[in-house]
């Protein structure tokens, strides 16, 4: 079976960031990095070559696959910012609609939430996904 692409690489976040070339990007990177900390108690971590993640979980699929992934995170690529693991899981729930609602402009994709800067969206929201799929990964979707 195929190696996950996307694993814990223990290169420098702030090197990382550092070498985002947007500005915008890279400062909300930052602020992200300050936000997911202190939501998750859990330091940034490099998974992968551009996402930056924050505590981890074990999943295992029928197929046989398994492996681990990052709790919460994000990248800051070129056309948007990526925030994984805010709504995998959540997106049915009524109170998650809710928050999304709340959040500012944004759009849904595969297990990944786009905006397009954090001056765009409202905090408090954000705050709110960020720990619901939080505690949703490490405890509804824990497996190992």
């Amino acid at each position: 079976m195929a190696e996950n692409k996307t694993q814990a690489t223990g290169a420098s976040v702030e090197a990382f960031l550092a070498g985002v070339e947007h500005p915008v990007r890279r400062g909300d990177g930052h602020r992200l990095v300050q936000l997911m900390s202190a939501i998750t108690d859990q330091p940034a971590e490099m998974w992968g070559p551009s996402i930056v993640g924050f505590g981890r979980y074990h999943y295992k699929y029928a197929t046989g696959r398994e492996g681990d992934a990052p709790a919460v995170g994000f990248s800051p690529r070129k056309s948007s910012l990526s925030l994984y693991g805010l709504t995998y899981g959540l997106t049915d729930a009524p109170e998650t609609a809710e928050v999304l609602g709340r959040l500012g402009k944004h759009k849904l994709g595969a297990g990944c939430l786009y905006v397009n800067k954090l001056a765009d969206i409202d905090e408090a929201a954000l705050t709110e996904l960020i720990r619901r799929g939080y505690r949703h990964a490490t405890t509804a979707l824990h497996h190992g």
